[in-house]
């Protein structure tokens, strides 16, 4: 079957869409994907991940059109960095 894995840099985004077998699992996808080599800092054991934003386990089980995704882990407090207004000018 067919599925996507997604992970996300500042610099660099990534979208795979590889063949799995039919009862692969997250982490199987994610393996198979050759993302481990090409983000070797990614680490599974504390980064969560999750499936058309949904977190889950990496047992979970695939189906056919899934979006694997690896979640970088928050740098910052969101309560305590200023809102951006998404237009670009300069604030009152």
């Amino acid at each position: 079957m067919q599925i996507g894995v997604a992970y996300s840099e500042p610099s660099q985004q990534i979208w795979l869409t590889i063949e799995v077998p039919d009862d692969a699992k997250v982490l199987d996808a994610i393996v198979r994907s050759g993302i481990l080599r090409q983000f070797p800092h990614i680490d599974l054991d504390t980064q969560k991940v999750g499936v058309f934003g949904k977190l889950v386990k990496l047992d979970t089980a695939l189906r056919a059109g899934d979006r694997v995704e690896i979640y970088r882990p928050i740098i910052c407090d969101p309560q305590t960095v200023p809102r951006r207004d998404g237009f670009g000018g300069d604030e009152d």
